[in-house]
């Protein structure tokens, strides 16, 4: 379950944030042997020398550039399949302080693997119209490669690919390009993967990925307000806003908790949506009776769910009141 939140300044380094939450919870709940788990945006090498200082056990994200340390664990075997479409595997560091789990997921290699062509291609045809125009016009070679420059900072993801020669030919520029082989066999071989460092050394890779991928259901909470409570996009001006808004977040995601356990222990499964969607169908209908004095009588009734709705209330332990109090304003 959720314990609680922080709210941070958004001009803040989330890496500079660590120290302040791992002392904030040790105040507040003691220091368990509990375990750290973060995303590489909150990671950097100081703040894993503070948490071995103090002792503590850690699950990270990695920067993907750290991959090409383990491009020979890629291609050898001795993958395990977690899930359909997911296969991780230990990669134990010859110190025997850490551990790293490599990660291949097939949905995200084929994300990836759509997302490199489409910057090749962005990549490209921008260097075809550079070169046309540099045939067609006299363009000075430093405008050229700024320009160079510029497009392959826009497209990042495929940066790598080509090799871009802008030289000076009869006083005109004249733009050149290749593709890199190299990179290309790379990119077909690490799509899809990242990779996770811990100091747990007694846990399989399963156990150690599941754990960390508790960080996407933590990411899902702050998706609440525009998924499940269907709140439009609010720009706020005021920090206690901010702060408000965040905690109806907060609160919408400790009752999605409650209801995932509550369908575990009903044998419903651990993802409460479809039981969620379910529930979500039962109406409320508002009853406006005049009355000959002028006042009029209003009463907000539930509808009577259907059978399948009645038997889900039952298994989880739900009771549907009949009718709910409508408050004045």
């Amino acid at each position: 379950m959720p314990l609680g939140y922080e709210v941070f300044d958004g001009n803040r380094n989330d890496s500079t944030t660590v120290e302040e939450i791992v002392e904030s919870i040790e105040s507040k709940y003691g220091c368990a042997n509990r375990i750290w788990v973060m995303d590489r945006g909150m990671v950097s090498e100081e703040n894993v020398e503070f948490l071995r200082e103090r002792g503590q056990r850690y699950i990270l994200g990695t920067p993907k550039s750290q991959l090409k340390r383990f491009e020979r664990e890629l291609v050898l075997g001795g993958w395990e399949s977690v899930r359909e479409g997911l296969e991780v595997k230990l990669c134990p560091c010859p110190d025997g302080e850490e551990t790293f789990i490599l990660c291949r997921s097939t949905d995200r290699g084929e994300k990836e693997h759509a997302m490199h062509e489409r910057f090749e291609r962005r990549i490209e045809a921008g260097l075809e119209k550079m070169a046309a125009v540099c045939k067609k016009y006299s363009r000075e070679r430093s405008v050229i490669e700024r320009r160079v420059g510029r497009l392959l900072g826009q497209n990042t993801r495929a940066a790598g690919l080509f090799k871009v020669n802008v030289r000076e030919v009869n006083g005109r520029a004249e733009v050149r390009w290749s593709k890199v082989d190299a990179w290309r066999e790379w990119s077909a071989l690490s799509e899809g993967c990242y990779m996770l460092r811990s100091n747990i050394t007694d846990w399989a890779a399963e156990d150690l990925w599941k754990a960390y991928i508790q960080l996407t259901q933590a990411e899902a909470a702050f998706r609440i307000a525009k998924s499940d409570l269907v709140i439009r996009p609010i720009w706020h001006q005021k920090a206690e806003r901010v702060r408000a808004h965040i905690l109806v977040c907060f609160l919408a995601y400790v009752l999605w908790k409650t209801l995932a356990q509550m369908c575990q222990r009903a044998g419903l499964g651990d993802e409460p949506r479809k039981v969620f969607d379910e529930i979500a169908q039962i109406q409320m209908v508002d009853v406006l009776l005049p009355t000959k004095s002028g006042v009029n009588i209003r009463r907000r009734c539930v509808a009577q769910p259907t059978k399948h709705q009645a038997i889900l209330l039952q298994t989880l332990g739900l009771t549907l009141p009949t009718h709910l109090k409508v408050y004045e304003m």
